[in-house]
């Protein structure tokens, strides 16, 4: 799991789909990933290392291309 100072961001998943036309179910059906996963994905919840790895093997592309991990600066009260 990643630590709350980090933040993960899919925008760029979302991207490479829409330039190659497909859709989330599309995304599903080539890397075998449930439905659960698919909403984690676009929820912006983290999910494991291997269900981004399968999704650049499916995709060929890089991590790079599909995930932006930054830290975010904890808030003092």
């Amino acid at each position: 799991m990643i630590p709350e100072s980090f933040q993960v961001c899919y925008d760029k998943l979302w991207a490479l789909l829409r330039a190659r036309k497909m859709k989330k179910k599309d995304l599903q059906f080539l890397t075998k990933l449930s439905s659960a996963v698919i909403a984690k994905l676009g929820k912006g919840m983290p999910v494991h290392l291997n269900t981004l790895l399968k999704i650049c093997s499916a995709l060929n592309c890089s991590l790079d291309d599909i995930v932006d991990v930054s830290q975010t600066v904890p808030q003092q009260v």
